[in-house]
């Protein structure tokens, strides 16, 4: 995926685990090398924004301390479905510091404005990181050219899940 953020492309890699159990044994070692992280529950199941809490504790106890969260309450367009008020959520997400967003996957409601939020988010702080440092910017950053977020996670995802190589 790429979004232009301050006048530059900036590419994304996304991974996808769906909340699943299954992909607890591995979502850890991923969440060292991200950047950002979406936790998406659905507003029509109560039961998945129960768990936010529990996704938000493992995120916080294996990324970056500095990694950009944000909560997203999905399938909007369901509205006579309804179980999570927006009011809960966005008070979850006000007290744990998390940006904050309804969608609907659906319609492409708010999708958009999701990623370029926090895409911008990670921007900014990668940018400031750089200056801060006194060292140069990274790679591409000055140039206007294409960035790559989440590059290491790239090449390990060619990998088969458990080689020695």
């Amino acid at each position: 995926m790429a979004i232009v953020v301050e006048g530059r492309t900036v590419k994304a890699q996304i991974w996808d685990t769906a909340g699943q159990e299954r992909y607890r044994a591995i979502t850890s070692a991923y969440y060292r090398g991200a950047l950002g992280a979406l936790l998406v529950y659905d507003v029509t199941k109560p039961k998945t924004f129960e768990s936010v809490s529990r996704w938000l504790k493992e995120l916080r106890d294996h990324a970056d301390s500095n990694i950009v969260i944000m909560l997203i309450g999905n399938k909007t367009d369901l509205k006579h479905l309804r179980a999570v008020a927006t009011e809960d959520a966005q008070s979850f997400a006000e007290k744990e510091g998390l940006a904050f967003v309804e969608t609907s996957a659906l319609e492409a409601t708010n999708v958009e404005k999701a990623f370029q939020t926090i895409l911008s988010e990670i921007y900014r702080i990668i940018s400031k990181k750089s200056l801060s440092s006194g060292g140069p910017a990274p790679a591409n950053l000055g140039e206007g050219e294409t960035i790559s977020i989440g590059g290491a996670a790239e090449t390990n995802a060619k990998k088969p899940c458990c080689s020695s190589s």
